[in-house]
């Protein structure tokens, strides 16, 4: 059995998506996976995104979240971790000027949840940054304490880039695919990507995904 725990916020959640976005498209698939198999093949796919949340809150909940759902405690092939989270952390505050949380803070905060996996798994992935319209989001409609920005999008994604190459985890280059396309079409509300949105993310992460032989 694969067990497979996506931390994230509510772009993992799948906000906005009635088809539940890019995590849920991905549960569908390998549930299809385990019918097909006659239920020789066994996946578990949990979507752990909380609308909100920075790279600090995952910290704090990451050992529960993953122990409350994990079979066996020990050190697991078998467990796949999916990190995306930092569309918050990089939102800027309107009133003091500053950042959600500093990019000092969002890189030590990376290596930790890089640290704090590597006990159950070796296998850990990070995604990165999904762009936004930043004409509908200054301030955000729903935050108007916030306002999102692609410069500081960018500058996080590097981060993660950053960490993971240094560390030598699974990079996922959302941003890097979805700047050079027509990007704000297949965004709902300016932040979180819609239906199309989402079918594209899943696609970048399946191909990833198979390329790298995730899942034998």
């Amino acid at each position: 059995m694969v067990q497979i725990l996506i931390f994230g916020d509510s772009i993992t959640y799948g906000a906005w998506d009635i088809e539940g976005g890019w995590v849920q498209r991905l549960r569908k698939y390998l549930d299809k996976k385990v019918i097909n198999s006659n239920y020789e093949e066994y996946y578990i796919t949990y979507n752990l995104g909380i609308s909100g949340d920075i790279s600090g809150d995952i910290i704090k909940r990451f050992k529960k979240e993953t122990e409350d759902r994990l079979n066996d405690k020990e050190h697991n092939e078998s467990v796949i971790f999916i990190f995306a989270i930092g569309t918050n952390d990089c939102l800027f505050i309107n009133k003091t000027k500053k950042l959600n949380c500093s990019k000092e803070k969002y890189q030590k905060n990376l290596i930790k949840l890089i640290s704090l996996a590597k006990n159950y798994s070796n296998k850990i992935v990070f995604l990165g940054l999904t762009p936004v319209d930043e004409s509908k989001l200054n301030p955000l409609p729903w935050a108007s304490e916030y306002s999102a920005n692609n410069k500081y999008v960018k500058e996080f994604n590097e981060t993660i880039k950053y960490v993971t190459n240094k560390y030598k985890i699974n990079f996922i280059p959302i941003y890097d695919i979805l700047i050079k396309e027509d990007y704000k079409i297949l965004l709902a509300d300016g932040d979180h990507p819609n239906s199309k949105g989402h079918e594209i993310i899943f696609n970048i992460i399946m191909d990833d995904i198979i390329k790298n032989k995730l899942l034998d």
